[in-house]
């Protein structure tokens, strides 16, 4: 028996609004790139049910897609927080102030 679309967009919503939630009240680099991660998978829960909706790969080919651009995103993001507790020896983005080398 197949989910019915309605569930799977108050799903997909309800998922991205707890990423913006974590984005806007979170102080923690980790936690924040965590939650746009939420706001992808969000997305892509969106493309998925679409594509499995209109009989048509366009939708899970664009979520392959997102799903790499977020495994970059995590790389770089990581790295820079990485650079970022090196330096100041924190996490949190309300203490830095200025980035530079």
């Amino acid at each position: 028996m197949p989910v019915p679309p309605n569930h799977v967009l108050v799903f997909s919503l309800l998922l991205f609004a707890v990423g913006v939630l974590g984005v806007l009240t979170r102080r923690n680099a980790i936690v924040i790139l965590m939650s746009i991660e939420l706001m992808m998978n969000a997305a892509n829960v969106n493309f998925i049910m679409f594509s499995q909706r209109l009989h048509d790969l366009a939708g899970q080919v664009f979520s392959v897609f997102t799903i790499a651009v977020a495994a970059g995103e995590v790389a770089v993001g990581l790295a820079i927080v990485l650079a970022l507790f090196r330096n100041r020896d924190t996490v949190y983005v309300d203490e830095v102030h200025i980035m530079k080398g």
